[in-house]
């Protein structure tokens, strides 16, 4: 699949297409119909092999991927899609653990249905997805905090001179905390801002774990990401002029 890449969301002339990703063809089916009655145009894949060779073939805004799959799983798919692309995954499973909802979060996933979710839920997840993704650039320049810089107008974030990728929900947290610097953020200020309606705080542990592991010099021993226990989290990194 070639180099990492920037995922970047389509122009307006296209509608924005999803793959779908499942081995249970009604499951495929029925999401499809309600995606493209939401004015989506929809790929489908029913292993993992398939959703590779649709994501070589082309471009994609967002893939619903389900975990249990003959094969390889939905895990190992996206473990393989991250180290290429940042393109939103929402998970699908008919798994509600913890452990599922942590893991899918650790591996870059942006969301984690379960499949008691009514198709327009699923719909609904996507489009909140994409909104994040299609927010209009910024004109703030570059953000140097030494350890890491941060180019808001190209969504880009450099560590030592070489490109970070950051998902979409990971860059936009980022974004949250350097903004609100040495002050601290609540959970619910974090859910409001960055999942609306939508996560818990097992969710933004993850997310800012992997921001850590980005962007730390020891993500043990962490000193831009701070926990503020039993309230939130604080960025303690200093911009440079």
């Amino acid at each position: 699949m070639g180099e990492s890449v920037a995922y970047t969301l389509h122009t307006l002339e296209t509608l924005p297409t999803i793959l779908i990703v499942d081995d249970d063809v009604a499951i495929r089916e029925l999401l499809r119909d309600f995606c493209v009655a939401s004015g989506f145009q929809v790929a489908l894949a029913e292993t993992g092999s398939a959703a590779l060779a649709v994501l070589d073939a082309r471009a994609v805004d967002a893939i619903v991927l389900d975990i249990m799959m003959p094969g390889m799983s939905g895990f190992d798919l996206a473990r393989q899609i991250r180290q290429t692309t940042d393109v939103p995954i929402l998970f699908l499973s008919a798994r509600d653990s913890d452990a599922d909802k942590l893991r899918g979060l650790g591996l870059g996933g942006d969301d984690y249905i379960v499949k008691t979710a009514t198709p327009s839920e699923v719909v609904a997840r996507i489009k909140a997805v994409l909104r994040r993704a299609r927010r209009s650039p910024t004109t703030t320049p570059p953000l140097d905090f030494g350890r890491f810089t941060l180019d808001p107008r190209a969504r880009e974030v450099l560590v030592a001179g070489a490109p970070v990728t950051l998902t979409a929900r990971e860059y936009d947290l980022l974004m949250l905390l350097v903004t609100h610097a040495h002050q601290v953020l609540t959970h619910d200020q974090i859910f409001e801002r960055i999942w609306g309606d939508i996560g818990d705080r097992h969710t933004v542990a993850v997310h800012i774990n992997r921001l850590r592991q980005k962007l730390e010099r020891d993500p043990a021993e962490p000193e831009l990401f701070l926990t503020v226990w039993g309230v939130g989290y604080r960025f303690e990194g200093r911009r440079r002029p």
